[in-house]
Parts: C-alpha cells; sequence; structure tokens
C-alpha cells in the first residue's frame, strides 16, 4: 500500500496562534516549507527576495514565543516581512504582492493588524517602537514591542538617536538587530551561543543588579568606575560595548538560521521584565536559494523569475533606463572634469552611480542610509571647491529637507541633486513615489529646478547642473525606460529657458516633466477634433521661463499645465506669474494638472497615471472643458 501523502505543515499554519500549537521540533520543517512558500510566491510577482530569505527562522521564532498581535511586531526595513505576511493570515494573497489591488511590499497598518506600523523607509523601527512602550506604560498594559532592524537600516542616525533615548528612559524594549552582511560581527558559533544564552538569563540579570546595588551604595566616582568596568567587561566578552554604552542591555551574536539557538535566546529576553534590550542575530540574505545566496545584490529586488534556475525574466525594452543615462552621463562630465564627485545613500545601483564608481572609484561616495549625512557631506565638499551630485531618490530625499535648507540653500553652496524616481513608481506605491520634491525645492530661494522630458534632456540636464557653480541646482527624471529619444553630447541649457516643441494656436499645453509624450499625444488628439495645440516643454520650475509662459497667455485661449508632481508645484509658480503679471483678467484660462490630493495605490505605472488623470485622455478632456466643449467638440450647453 503507498502511503497517504502527508498534509504540509505550512497549510495548517493560517495565523501565529496556529504556529504556537505545533511542537518545538517541528519549527525546522515549517521554516523549510515556509521559505520555499516564499520563493515560489516572489517568482510570481517580483518584489524584495534576499532580506526576507533571512529572515525566515526569526520570524518563526518570534511568532512562535511571542504573543502577536497583542505583542507588536514591527519589521524595519517592512521588506523583510514577506515570510511575516504568510504567516499572519495573508497567504491566500502572497501573490498579490505589489500588485495593483494587492498586498502592499511592505509592512501597512491598514492591511493587517499584525503590521502595528508601516514601514517602507529604513530606520523608523526603534522611534516608533519606543512611542508604542511609552503609550503602553502609560495606560497601564503589559504586552512587549519588539523592533527588528536590519538590511542596513542601522547605518541612519535615527536609529542611534532613537537608542541613546530608549535607553535612557529604561523603558521595556526588544530591539533585534539582523545583521545580515556580517558588517559588525565576527562568526558566530557555539561559544557565542553558549554566551548569549547566558547574557539573556536571568543569573546574569541578577549579576548586573547587584552591580547596580553596589554602584548605588559607593560615592557617585566610583559608582561611575564599577558601572563603567561592568559595562566594558561585558563589551570586551560580547563586543557591544556600544549598544551598552546607550542602556541596552546586549545579547549576542547569535545564529540566526539555528532555532536552536534562537529559541532560548529569544525566550529568555521575553521573560526579562527590566529596560531595552538588544539582541544581535547574523543572519544571511538569501539563504537557503543559492542563487540568492551567490547574488545578494542582485537578488535583493527580483523581477519574476524562474525558481529551478533563479534567471530573471528579462526586460523586453530596447531603450536604456533613465537610471543608466544619468550614470552614464555623469561619468562622460567627470572625465571632462576633475572635481566631479558623487555621493549616494546606500543606493549605488539603484541610482546609476555603480557606473561611475567603476570608472571613478575614488571620486564616489557611498554613505549609507543617511541621506541627511549626504546631503550636508556634498555640501562640505562644495565648500572646498568640489562639484558634488548627490544621487538620492524623490522619496528618500525628503528626509534630508533641513540639510538642503540649511546647510545647502542658505549658503548657496552648489550642491547637485540627482532626483530619481520622480513621479509615480508602480509597485512600491505610495511610500515611495516621487511627488513632492519640486514643491519642496521650488519654493527655495535660488536653488533650480529642472526636470527631464526624456533622456536626451536629462544628458543636457546633467551638463547644465555641471556648469551651475554659483548655487545649488536640481534635475529630477522619473524610474524605468526612457523614450528612446537619441543620447547627445550633453551642453548646458540656458537657465530659465523653456522650448516650443509645437506650435499651435487655440490652446497651449505646457508640459514640466516625463509626461511631455502624453501632452503630444493629446495635441494628436485635440488636431483630429479640429483644436490646435501648442506643446511647450517648460523644463525649468525654478527660475521660470517668464517669457515663453507670458507669450503662450497671449496667444491662446487655455493654458493647461501637466506636471508629474503634486499640488504646490510648477502649476502653483505658474498660476502665482500670471496672476502678478495680470494675464489671469485678460482672459486667458490656465487649468493645471497635478498628481490629486491623495496617496495612490501600487500598481503599473501606467494605471497610476490614469488614476491620476494625468494621461493623454485626461489631458484632452481638460482642454475641451475649458474650452467649453464635450468629448466630440461639440459646445456645451451653460
Amino acid at each position: 500500500m503507498s502511503e497517504r501523502p502527508t498534509t504540509p505543515l505550512l497549510d495548517t499554519v493560517h495565523l501565529p496562534a496556529d504556529l504556537r500549537k505545533l511542537p518545538q521540533d517541528k519549527l525546522r520543517q515549517l521554516a523549510d516549507e515556509l521559505r520555499q512558500e516564499m520563493v515560489d510566491a516572489v517568482s510570481v510577482t517580483g518584489g524584495h527576495l534576499g532580506a526576507g530569505l533571512g529572515v525566515i527562522e526569526l520570524t518563526v521564532a518570534l511568532h512562535y514565543l511571542f504573543d502577536t498581535p497583542r505583542d507588536k511586531l514591527i519589521w524595519d526595513v517592512g521588506h523583510q516581512a514577506y515570510p511575516h505576511k504568510i504567516l499572519t493570515g495573508r497567504r491566500d494573497r502572497i501573490r498579490t504582492l505589489r500588485q495593483g489591488g494587492g498586498l502592499s511590499g511592505f509592512t501597512r497598518r491598514a492591511e493587517s493588524e499584525y503590521d502595528p506600523f508601516g514601514a517602507a523607509h529604513a530606520s523608523t523601527s526603534i522611534s516608533a517602537g519606543l512611542g508604542m512602550a511609552v503609550a503602553r506604560d502609560l495606560v497601564g498594559e503589559d504586552y512587549h514591542v519588539i523592533c527588528v532592524i536590519g538590511d542596513g537600516s542601522m547605518s541612519a542616525g535615527m536609529a542611534y538617536e532613537a537608542m541613546n533615548n530608549a535607553g535612557s528612559m529604561g523603558k521595556r524594549l526588544i530591539v533585534i538587530l539582523n545583521d545580515n552582511d556580517m558588517s559588525i560581527a565576527p562568526p558566530v558559533g557555539a561559544l557565542s551561543a553558549y554566551l548569549a544564552r547566558r547574557l539573556s538569563g536571568r543569573t546574569y540579570s541578577r549579576m548586573r543588579d547587584l552591580w547596580d546595588w553596589i554602584a548605588e551604595r559607593m560615592p557617585q566616582r566610583m559608582a561611575r568606575t564599577i558601572r563603567r568596568a561592568f559595562v566594558h567587561g561585558m563589551g570586551f566578552l560580547t563586543g557591544g560595548t556600544l549598544f551598552e554604552q546607550l542602556g541596552f542591555e546586549y545579547v549576542g551574536p547569535i545564529d540566526g538560521h539555528n532555532l536552536n539557538h534562537l529559541l532560548p535566546v529569544l525566550k529568555n529576553v521575553r521573560d526579562n521584565e527590566k529596560g531595552a534590550t538588544l539582541v544581535h542575530v547574523v543572519t544571511k540574505k538569501g539563504k537557503g536559494y543559492p542563487p540568492a545566496e551567490a547574488s545578494d545584490d542582485k537578488y535583493h529586488g527580483v523581477v519574476k523569475f524562474d525558481v529551478a534556475t533563479g534567471a530573471q525574466a528579462k526586460s523586453k525594452s530596447t531603450t536604456p533606463s533613465f537610471t543608466k543615462v544619468f550614470g552614464e552621463s555623469l561619468t562622460k562630465e567627470a572625465r571632462k572634469d576633475k572635481k566631479i564627485v558623487a555621493i549616494t545613500a546606500a543606493m549605488p545601483s539603484g541610482t546609476g552611480l555603480d557606473i561611475f564608481a567603476r570608472e571613478f572609484p575614488d571620486r564616489c561616495f557611498d554613505v549609507g542610509i543617511a541621506e541627511q549625512h549626504a546631503v550636508t557631506f556634498a555640501a562640505g565638499l562644495a565648500a572646498n571647491g568640489f562639484k558634488p551630485f548627490a544621487a538620492i531618490y524623490s522619496t528618500f530625499l525628503q528626509r534630508a529637507y533641513d540639510q538642503v535648507v540649511h546647510d545647502v540653500a542658505i549658503q548657496k553652496l552648489p550642491v547637485r541633486f540627482a532626483i530619481d524616481r520622480a513621479g509615480l513608481v508602480g509597485a512600491d506605491g505610495p511610500t515611495h513615489a516621487g511627488s513632492f520634491d519640486v514643491a519642496y525645492l521650488s519654493c527655495l530661494p535660488g536653488l533650480v529646478v529642472m526636470a527631464a522630458a526624456d533622456e536626451s534632456e536629462l544628458v543636457h540636464m546633467v551638463a547644465t547642473a555641471a556648469s551651475i557653480d554659483d548655487r545649488p541646482s536640481a534635475f529630477r527624471y522619473p524610474r524605468g525606460d526612457g523614450t528612446g529619444a537619441p543620447l547627445p553630447e550633453g551642453k548646458p541649457l540656458e537657465i530659465g529657458r523653456g522650448r516650443i516643441v509645437r506650435e499651435g494656436n487655440a490652446v497651449a499645453i505646457l508640459s514640466f516633466g516625463a509626461r511631455l509624450g502624453e501632452c503630444l499625444k493629446a495635441a494628436d488628439d485635440l488636431a483630429a477634433q479640429g483644436f490646435s495645440a501648442t506643446v511647450a516643454d517648460a523644463r525649468f520650475a525654478k527660475p521660470l521661463d517668464r517669457d515663453l509662459i507670458l507669450r503662450l497667455a497671449r496667444e491662446h485661449e487655455v493654458i493647461v499645465t501637466v506636471e508629474e508632481g503634486s499640488v504646490g508645484g510648477f502649476s502653483s509658480h505658474v498660476l502665482e506669474l500670471l496672476a502678478r503679471e495680470g494675464a489671469l483678467e485678460r482672459g486667458v484660462k490656465l487649468r493645471p494638472m497635478t498628481l490629486p490630493d491623495i496617496f495612490i495605490e501600487q500598481d503599473t505605472p501606467a494605471a497610476m497615471y490614469v488614476a491620476a488623470g494625468l494621461d493623454s485622455r485626461a489631458i484632452v478632456a481638460k482642454v475641451l472643458a475649458a474650452l467649453g466643449k464635450d468629448a466630440r467638440g461639440v459646445v456645451r450647453r451653460a
């Protein structure tokens, strides 16, 4: 007789409560099944693969030992949380990950009670966790707060600010440092696991209490010496001196893939009712899937791939991405000017600076997930005569706004901001959309703000930024493949001058950025209905091309501005100019088209722009409405 097939353990685990019913000796099997499920799911959807594979065992151990969702489990960055999603009632939707209407690629409060805090940007978990711990104590509740911080998040200053605050407050908080690149700890093994168990147990806690009791009864200077000796002694033994100095009990390092090491340590930490504890867990990105283990950089974020071979689906596009065009253009400029240097905040390949770094390794600086530092570091370079290009995603530059204002703009230092991921970015959703940079940069005195309509314009804007030596500048460009425009030799543009792309006489469509192609399609559709449209590319939001805009106002009944940014950006500056010059009173109708005043959910970029009302059909409808006509060109009754 053939054996009856056994039901996979994962099929019996719908929520963490089901997991906690399993005997401990079954957790290894569950972890293996969870790893396979994650690989299969991401092969269908694409997304972040390596980081999630590295925390499989940690995810199982945490949900096994802690009473989630009553205990608050925060993942930082949230793209580590795919296994967490599978174990918390979302397995049936995991193949909708990062798709329109599907699961977010990050933790999200609105998605599940098991996601107590949304985390799509790095280094927020300890601050949020401390807030939750304080809230818990203020109302007299009793639950654990656990922050899992990793995948480079500890390179940001915010994490240390939070630890400094948490350690001084003495609140009960558990921080798990997921060290997945071996950057902090030496290789771990049986000895470190033994020490971790001892240091997380009650004996060590009582010994520490004894030292504190002795210190309290000594003169102040001697008490400081006693406490310092204890901390340094334990730090010498474990490597945790920095964290102990910040007020955390340090435990580790331990092997994050060995459940026999993880479970007793986490149980001891859970049962310790005193203060803040940091557990140092060493993991390997891509663990358990050989292609990801062999190339963790290429498998950090993936498109759809073949599980058997690891081969990722190849792009069908024949045009280079905007990011690649930027990287190559900057490299060409750097060959001509030895003062050009480049800065990235932990995104060398994402910003195209890996291209620059291959040729100029001594002039390219990766500062880690530290955008504030990146901007002021660039300012320091500029102050000493260099030409820094700070290549930072639009959504991440938000984190350094004070530095842009205080350290760059006020001092008129010629830092060049290369702003990738402008506009809507697709699967990463609203947390990564480049919606606000035009508004928050173009309000700053003296800062030049440009947007590239296509690859050709981007090449020229890199050259333009390189030529601006008396003030800061910024140029923005979208994610994804270019339009196929020819790539010229870069030449500086005249500052504050746009261009007419197509001449017409009835209406004017004034584009700022990469919606120019949709504007030209709209002009074609309008021409088919008998309306001649001028299409202009503004190029600059600051300084505005006032001559071009006022000419459009004189010669056309309607001006429609189109930009892939929020309210308060380019169109607001155009409106102010026309109002100040009296053009609105003379009869021109201005109709701004911006991103709507909502956060647009993940989907394909094309679908997101349709939802935003920034596609060619929406532009045509806006023009016709301004002219008082319907979609067939028929005059509408008042």
